[in-house]
């Protein structure tokens, strides 16, 4: 991942609505949601939520599939990887597996 590809993905994250969206994908997992019920989870109106799910779809943060009429969406687990592998590239002087109890410790419950 270079400077740009990163910098898209945090501006993408940058804005409330997206954050909550890629939060909730996260926490749901592989059963993702469709467009609607995100958008009644969140109470955001669908079309303004149709232009979040797609600024985070072209940064690389989600992932959908389409499902007859619908469009299910999920946290795309890949670019998420590649966000967090591109922070830690260079912790602890080039010693990544140091900065392990910090992201142990790093999560939190809601």
């Amino acid at each position: 991942m270079d400077n740009n590809v990163a910098l898209d993905a945090f501006a993408a994250l940058s804005q409330a609505t997206r954050l909550d969206v890629f939060r909730l994908l996260i926490k749901v997992g592989e059963a993702g949601m469709t467009a609607g019920d995100i958008s009644a989870a969140l109470e955001v109106r669908q079309n303004t939520m149709s232009a979040n799910l797609g600024v985070l779809a072209r940064a690389g943060l989600i992932r959908s599939e389409r499902e007859g009429r619908s469009i299910r969406y999920f946290a795309d687990v890949e670019g998420t990887r590649d966000l967090l592998s591109f922070l830690m590239e260079d912790c602890c002087g080039g010693h990544p597996e140091l900065c392990q109890p910090l992201v142990k410790t790093s999560v939190r419950n809601d």
